[in-house]
């Protein structure tokens, strides 16, 4: 049922960011908030975010459901931004894109309480930034219990980067 509801309200537009690039836009669900709530539920529910000690999640509309879930789940969320937006010690990686490339980083300080990580993101495409975000993680020599996002382009296989467990609440 919500990921009938979902395909309602995620919004489709071709040529963005770039010409040749289709966008899904998960923003409006923000706009209903009953489906919000139970997007939120059912990714709480998953073993990946469930087990794991601490939610990472990803800049900025992983920011989204992260906080969300780590709220339900009484967990502290760890934050992955975009270089140059967090003070103090950080660990960084560099990643591409299917139209550019950019960085992500972390606190080491964030990092330093908890060994095993949940990640979250709004959406799974080529898996480039999840791909970034482990590096930082597996570098800092943290466990990666899975990925939880809200929608997957299942086209772009960016699940095939990984070989921990991924949850997606709708699929394209």
């Amino acid at each position: 049922m919500l990921s009938s509801h979902l395909t309602k309200i995620i919004r489709t537009y071709s040529d963005f960011p770039k010409e040749g690039i289709i966008s899904r836009d998960i923003l409006p669900v923000l706009a209903h908030p009953q489906v919000y709530s139970e997007l939120i539920e059912n990714m709480a529910s998953s073993p990946i975010c469930k087990e794991a000690e601490a939610i990472l999640s990803i800049d900025a509309r992983g920011f989204l459901f992260g906080s969300g879930i780590a709220l339900k789940l009484s967990k502290p969320m760890i934050v992955a931004l975009k270089l140059g937006k967090l003070p103090g010690d950080f660990l960084s990686a560099s990643y591409e894109l299917e139209y550019g490339s950019n960085s992500l980083s972390i606190q080491k300080d964030a990092l330093n309480a908890y060994q095993s990580y949940s990640i979250l993101d709004d959406l799974l495409a080529t898996g480039g930034t999840v791909e970034c975000v482990s590096k930082i993680l597996q570098i800092a020599g943290k466990d990666i219990f899975g990925l939880a996002v809200a929608i997957e382009l299942t086209e772009l296989n960016g699940r095939s980067r990984f070989d921990i467990p991924i949850d997606s609440q709708v699929s394209y």
